[in-house]
């Protein structure tokens, strides 16, 4: 019989250390796969959309508006999605979010109001519907929660007539508006109810 050797790097590793190793695989392939999911679930465009305040509604409920005009396919406005979500989750409860979709007719005689030329085109109206102040184009979190500050208290915004990176929009928007109606594709768009 042998006597007691000492262990070495040629001993067999014990079971109980192979299922330690087996289940923090496991425990950290689920947490790598989570976080991958938690980060690509950025909120979408049509989300936002779908959960903004009417634009009927925030001309007449007594709240501060920013006003987004924006296009699904504008990649300016897919990058502020995030910001804007949080913007929303911050100041929800003071100030009206409205998105306005231009490819939607419905919203041509806001879009010619508004002189929209570019996208994100940003409208800060007060608690009584009347428009104070512009923006256009991509703008940083900050800017954008300081003039809402400003907005909530009545106060003049600090950055008006802010320009940023913007997504163009092709042709003026009555000839804009005429092409998508005359195009076979658009299944009767220019239908509004």
């Amino acid at each position: 019989m042998p006597e007691n050797l000492p262990l070495t790097q040629d001993t067999p590793p014990s079971r109980a250390r192979n299922l330690v190793v087996a289940v923090a695989a496991v425990v950290l392939a689920v947490a790598l796969f989570l976080g991958i999911r938690t980060q690509s679930a950025m909120p979408s465009l049509g989300d936002l959309a779908a959960s903004a305040v009417p634009y009927e509604e925030a001309q007449t409920n007594g709240k501060p508006t920013l006003l987004e005009f924006y296009a699904n396919w504008c990649t300016t406005c897919q990058a502020m999605a995030a910001d804007m979500a949080d913007l929303r989750e911050t100041y929800g409860d003071r100030v009206n979010f409205v998105m306005l979709n231009i490819d939607n007719n419905k919203w041509l005689p806001e879009m010619l109001a508004y002189r929209v030329e570019g996208i994100p085109h940003f409208v800060y109206s007060g608690a009584d519907g009347s428009p104070i102040a512009v923006a256009i184009g991509e703008q940083p979190r900050q800017i954008l929660s300081e003039n809402l500050d400003a907005l909530i208290a009545q106060a003049p915004l600090p950055h008006q007539q802010n320009f940023g990176r913007l997504s163009a929009i092709e042709g003026d928007v009555l000839s804009r508006q005429r092409a998508v109606n005359d195009d076979p594709r658009a299944h009767g768009s220019a239908v509004v109810n």
